[in-house]
């Protein structure tokens, strides 16, 4: 049966790869042609912090340079416009550089999940003219300390760019996967506290777990401002019962049952455990021994917080 999946699943990606190959070949053989002169070409089309689009596009030959210019974002009946720049470059063609904030959290357009289209509006006294913008090729992914943002590091919302099958721009929107994200840790001599936010999921009733092989600290949360949840735990409470390191993951949980752990994952680093890195930290609490406390992120992602008794205390 696994192995009957594995060749289903095979099959499938065979089967996008060649639609895409297809659509692609169609698209620069025909469509490319029969609207090079009436569209607008992109020639740089990217989601920059999983949030802001960022565009460049050649504008056609017949266009002249106009009083002002927009982006406009449909969205079914919905319109959401966002001012564009059109200049002359050395040569003589028109280009345009243009930005679309998305998420009305961070007081760009309001999207949910779904397709949205991209168009340029050219103004000129009381005549307007809309252009449609072309995306021959699909934004590649770029090497180096950092990565595309995947999703909104406010929203969780993930937006990529996307066409059609004429080659019209679009914006494609998906929810926020479930998750709990880590906004910042507090380390102090009475205990650790950790801030973060849950996107993508509904949790009724919320308590947070924190756990180490064998060991379970169940603790209260309290919701504050935008959406942050605090979750405080004593360091005593932490302290290792051997003499070798106890690692503690965090997790979030609900009434039903549900359960996200606690991480880093909304950003656009390739190396989180270098980049996030926390100082380790010496604490004694109150009438116990010495610990060295280290909180960290996983290659995942996760938050883990490791208590280690000071050597000189063994």
């Amino acid at each position: 049966m696994m192995l009957r999946r594995a060749h289903l699943r095979a099959a499938s990606r065979r089967a996008a790869a060649l639609a895409a190959a297809l659509r692609s070949r169609l698209l620069l053989r025909v469509f490319l042609p029969l609207r090079s002169g009436r569209t607008a070409r992109l020639r740089y089309a990217a989601v920059l912090d999983g949030h802001t689009v960022n565009l460049h596009a050649e504008l056609p030959g017949t266009v002249r340079l106009p009083d002002r210019a927009e982006l406009v974002l449909k969205r079914g009946r919905q319109r959401y416009e966002s001012p564009a720049r059109i200049y002359e470059d050395p040569e003589g063609r028109l280009l345009m550089d243009a930005v679309l904030l998305l998420g009305a959290e961070v007081g760009g357009a309001p999207v949910t999940a779904g397709r949205g289209q991209i168009r340029l509006r050219l103004i000129t006294g009381r005549r307007t003219r809309q252009v449609p913008l072309l995306l021959v090729d699909l934004p590649v992914p770029y090497e180096g300390p950092t990565k595309p943002m995947t999703a909104s590091g406010v929203t969780g919302q993930r937006h990529r760019i996307g066409r059609s099958v004429t080659g019209n721009a679009r914006v494609v929107t998906a929810d926020a996967r479930p998750g709990a994200e880590v906004v910042k840790v507090h380390i102090t001599h009475a205990g650790i506290a950790v801030d973060f936010r849950v996107l993508g999921a509904r949790l009724d009733d919320p308590h947070a777990e924190f756990l180490a092989s064998g060991r379970r600290l169940r603790q209260p949360v309290a919701a504050g401002e935008d959406g942050i949840i605090r979750v405080e735990v004593p360091l005593e409470d932490m302290e290792p019962r051997r003499t070798r390191p106890e690692h503690w993951d965090v997790a979030v949980c609900g009434a039903s049952g549900a359960r996200l752990r606690l991480g880093r994952r909304l950003h656009d680093v390739r190396n989180p455990l270098r980049v996030f890195a926390m100082r380790t930290t010496v604490i004694a609490p109150p009438g116990r021994r010495p610990l060295l406390v280290q909180p960290r992120y996983t290659s995942a992602g996760n938050l883990r917080v490791t208590c280690t008794p000071m050597p000189e205390a063994g």
